[in-house]
């Protein structure tokens, strides 16, 4: 085993943590921004939401592919790949003219990101072997998630005030190039997507599973976050998702009859796998619901700016890399089970405390309280959920379980916000002074709650209450790991 995090499995350390903090704030920096890019680029009202919506579409519509891709083309090179194309779009949206562009670069960043993400988890999965190393190792890389989430809202704040929205593209750069320096040069993590047993080496892509599963997700994601403007008794809204849900059906018959599955049936037997994916889906409808309701209730009923909207989010930031620490804590001694069930049952209770905010409230008396205990319990689902998520999983299939558990979360939010904003207008009855427009933030902040119970029912119902078994003997997992992805796991000193 690893003695300390110095050297390669240190610097894989740092780097994919980096990697991660620039995707996950990049889901929430340029929501604060949307007012001032629409007056300098000229948007019109209705096209505005795909500077958020086509960075959700393709992240979202790509991140199974992008697993299955790093897991036969090498994690170290899609991570490099991902980390390229996210930069270069973040610089093409930083100087963009035109709202085509910009859309465009959003679109290209959301491409990136479905490389880069499931190639850094699945490099982090394969350097640390299954216990406290690897527990501690997601623990940070689950901090470094919940920060950028957080913190996106604070810069986007602050840059969009005091500079100019084009800062929230161009402040990636600096953060892309340092996870590109931190990232360790050739070796062990290159290799782990292709140092298989020669059948894996000479697989072929699943085509159409890879068609299918971008086409269903994409179209999917692309029904949910129209529902804004459509409604989602619509045609066109039904009409979108069922034909997803066709896609995804058709998928699913593939994957069991192809020999080179894009996403192995066998994978979702175990009760680990499936049980984190159905939990991340929950906790991330809940967590993105609340950042929005949470958002809009400081600005349009407490009447704050930009920066201090992101200055209020400070605590919540705070309570979620306290939660994450004590979760990593708990895990390395226990199960991922042991922080699930009650972080899931924290932050629904802070949600629910969240859900009384009143048009005469204030920071102190409607919003801290709640951030923090909503935040605490957040961050002991976050890592939990990702040690769970590739429990048992072989090194060969770490990309596949990375780009699934990353694709749970991206629809959770997109499912979750799009449903919970609708229930949230429907209270609203369309007007807007601040106690109708509290009222229904309220009730969104309400259904957000039942959202993460229902995460607390499925880790008590589904997750195993024993210790995780090895990598390689899981349920689903025909084979143990052959010596090279041993070696690769981290597992000789």
């Amino acid at each position: 085993m690893y003695k300390n995090l110095r050297g390669r499995p240190g610097r894989v350390l740092a780097a994919v943590t980096v990697a991660q903090f620039v995707f996950a704030l990049d889901m929430s920096v340029v929501n604060v921004a949307l007012p001032a890019i629409r007056a300098d680029l000229g948007f019109a009202p209705l096209d505005l939401s795909w500077v958020v919506h086509v960075y959700a579409l393709t992240f979202g519509g790509l991140l199974l592919l992008g697993g299955r891709a790093c897991d036969l083309y090498g994690r170290r090179r899609l991570l490099l790949l991902g980390l390229a194309v996210f930069g270069l779009c973040s610089l093409a949206g930083g100087l963009a003219q035109s709202p085509w562009q910009l859309v465009a670069a959003r679109a290209g960043q959301g491409a990136g990101a479905a490389a880069a993400a499931p190639a850094a988890l699945a490099m982090l999965t394969t350097t640390f072997a299954e216990g406290p190393r690897r527990v501690r190792a997601l623990g940070v890389w689950s901090a470094a998630n919940a920060a950028g989430g957080a913190l996106g809202v604070l810069a986007g704040g602050l840059l969009t005030e005091y500079t100019s929205w084009r800062w929230v593209m161009l402040v990636n750069l600096p953060i892309v190039a340092t996870a590109l320096a931190l990232l360790p040069a050739g070796g062990p993590a290159e290799e782990t997507g292709r140092a298989q047993a020669p059948p894996v080496r000479r697989e072929r892509p699943d085509v159409p599973g890879a068609v299918l599963a971008t086409a269903g997700v994409g179209l999917l994601v692309f029904g949910v976050v129209r529902t804004d403007v459509r409604g989602w008794g619509s045609p066109a809204t039904l009409g979108t998702l069922a034909a997803a849900l066709a896609l995804l059906t058709a998928f699913a018959v593939t994957e069991a009859r192809t020999s080179a599955p894009l996403l192995r049936p066998g994978l979702l037997r175990s009760r680990w796998v499936a049980g984190a994916n159905v939990l991340v889906f929950l906790a991330a409808a809940g967590q993105f619901t609340a950042f929005y309701f949470v958002s809009l209730y400081l600005q349009q009923v407490l009447g704050l700016g930009a920066a201090a909207t992101g200055l209020a989010f400070l605590p919540f930031s705070a309570g979620l890399v306290a939660g994450t620490v004590l979760a990593t804590r708990v895990v390395a001694r226990r199960t991922p089970r042991a922080a699930l069930v009650p972080g899931a049952v924290l932050a629904t209770a802070g949600l629910a405390w969240f859900a009384l905010i009143s048009p005469d409230g204030g920071f102190l008396t409607d919003v801290l309280g709640p951030s923090l205990v909503t935040s605490i319990g957040t961050g002991l689902v976050l890592a939990p959920v990702a040690a769970a998520g590739t429990t048992g999983v072989a090194a060969r299939e770490a990309g596949t379980a990375s780009g699934l558990l990353n694709s749970s979360r991206q629809l959770g939010g997109c499912v979750g916000l799009a449903a919970l904003a609708t229930v949230a207008a429907h209270r609203s009855g369309g007007a807007t002074d601040p106690s109708a427009l509290n009222s229904g933030y309220a009730t969104g902040l309400a259904a957000a709650a039942g959202l993460f119970a229902l995460a607390a029912l499925v880790a008590i119902g589904v997750l195993p209450r024993r210790r995780p078994p090895a990598a390689g003997h899981a349920p689903g997992h025909p084979a143990p790991l052959t010596p090279a992805e041993n070696r690769l796991e981290g597992t000789r000193s």
